[in-house]
């Protein structure tokens, strides 16, 4: 049996997630961007709707009626998910024990609802908070945030502090994420055929090979860095030495200056054959969430409001990213405020139903303190 609190938030999640949201389904993630439009509107909260371009469903802004133009909290969340149409027939929602299942429950629509569930408990007694409050809803994150990373930096320019509700991480806070680049290996040789005339070919795939030896060997575990060639394509068939060959590339790095020294060591590569010519393009697309002094005084006064509370906090890093990458390197930005749980991204997915209402308090209470 839940208390009332707590199963009033289940009930609002299980309404978030039973509208499915798959980032290319445009329909569905808007039919969630006007639900959730219409309860912060009859919350109090004043509603802007950015229209959706290039494939990808509408945005959210929304803030609170209180506190005009001044710098103030800016929260992140996004309501597309991994899972596409019709998983809710797999993964219906259901409570079993303290596990709350459903496609998205977890990454990330339980944190998206709390953020909600907050701001109706602040502004539905009459209350205000120092800091005008804003809310920014986006309906990319899973595919990268290519239509809504404008939105969030241009609103991380008008934010004294911005509050993340990416789900926790075995129930720590998030201080610091990886940043991501994303690169692409293009090797053209010559095509001749693999029997009559092998050796006048010159092979794209024997080229990227030696490359991907190279890459991989920048990994660095102790700096954080990391390499994966994740996707070779190449040639056309089996009795031909192929003329092209291409790899995709994904980097992760802890700090920026690691960013700007590989980048330089992956476009200088040079191919080992002087008649394969090679060529690597992409760019950091993330860049590194680094903790720092205010990250770290904005986790302190929330490790504090959890104790007050009656729960403890810890923070963690992480190598995957959230749109706080984009946020942190200009604002004291804290992640990993959203429901704690487990599965994202599979048939498993599920949030902990005693986790929602101490991380709802925390939130409002942030909201409510910082100045």
């Amino acid at each position: 049996m839940q208390t009332p609190i707590a199963q009033d938030l289940l009930d609002g999640i299980r309404r978030w997630v039973e509208i499915e949201s798959f980032t290319a389904d445009v329909d569905g993630v808007n039919r969630l961007i006007t639900h959730v439009a219409e309860g912060y509107a009859k919350a109090g909260g004043r509603i802007e709707r950015i229209a959706g371009r290039n494939g990808r469903g509408d945005h959210l802004a929304i803030s609170s009626p209180w506190g005009g133009d001044k710098p103030g909290i800016l929260l992140l969340a996004h309501l597309d998910t991994v899972h596409p149409p019709g998983t809710i027939n797999t993964l219906p929602f259901r409570v079993e024990g303290d596990r709350a299942f459903g496609p998205g429950i977890f990454d990330m629509k339980g944190g998206a609802y709390l953020a909600f569930a907050a701001f109706r408990s602040i502004a539905g007694a009459g209350r205000t908070t120092p800091l005008p409050l804003r809310f920014l809803y986006t309906s990319d994150e899973e595919v990268g945030s290519q239509t809504s990373r404008e939105l969030i930096e241009r609103a991380a320019d008008s934010a004294k502090y911005v509050l993340v509700v990416e789900p926790a991480r075995d129930g720590k806070l998030i201080t610091a994420r990886k940043g991501i680049g994303d690169y692409l290996l293009e090797a053209e040789g010559r095509a001749a055929h693999a029997g009559s005339r092998h050796e006048e070919g010159r092979s794209a795939i024997l080229e990227v090979a030696k490359q991907v030896l190279a890459i991989e060997a920048l990994t660095d575990y102790e700096r954080g860095v990391t390499f994966n060639v994740g996707k070779i394509q190449g040639g056309t068939a089996t009795n031909t030495v192929p003329q092209f060959c291409q790899a995709e590339i994904d980097m992760r790095i802890n700090s920026l200056a690691d960013a700007e020294e590989i980048e330089r060591r992956l476009f200088s590569l040079r191919s080992h054959n002087p008649d394969v010519t090679i060529k690597v393009t992409g760019q950091l697309n993330r860049p590194p969430f680094e903790k720092n002094a205010g990250i770290a005084m904005l986790f302190d006064r929330a490790r504090e409001l959890a104790k007050e509370i009656g729960f403890e906090l810890a923070d963690c890093s992480t190598g995957s990213v959230s749109d706080g990458n984009f946020t942190a390197p200009k604002v004291p930005t804290l992640d990993g405020l959203g429901v704690d749980g487990a599965g994202g991204h599979t048939l498993q997915e599920h949030l902990f139903v005693s986790s929602l209402v101490p991380r709802m308090t925390l939130l409002r209470r942030l909201f409510e303190t910082l100045t």
